[in-house]
């Protein structure tokens, strides 16, 4: 199956120090939606990088295809909620992983 990787960037530098109460609601339910997601096996990883340029979250995928892959991230409540977050995905020719 082929890999993807999904960036999620927030809506403003100084995300997550910032976030507001609507913001907090959304990525909680982010977090619970990205759970399953590995529970189910389509994400190996997720998580949020604290760059020194600014945070990010990060998730490597597992999919039959790039239209699979795209519906798991147009499904993230995050992005869902349409609080100005940004995002991408693109595919992973190979991935080792233990």
């Amino acid at each position: 199956m082929p890999y993807f990787c999904y960036r999620l960037s927030p809506p403003r530098p100084g995300f997550p120090a910032d976030m507001t109460p609507e913001e907090q609601a959304a990525m909680a339910r982010h977090g619970a939606y990205w759970a399953e997601q590995v529970t189910a096996g389509a994400a190996i990883a997720v998580g949020p990088v604290l760059a020194s340029d600014g945070a990010f979250g990060i998730a490597i995928l597992e999919a039959s295809d790039a239209e699979a892959a795209a519906a798991i991230v147009a499904a993230d409540p995050v992005l869902r909620a349409g609080l100005g977050f940004g995002h991408r995905l693109d595919p992973m020719p190979s991935l080792l992983h233990r």
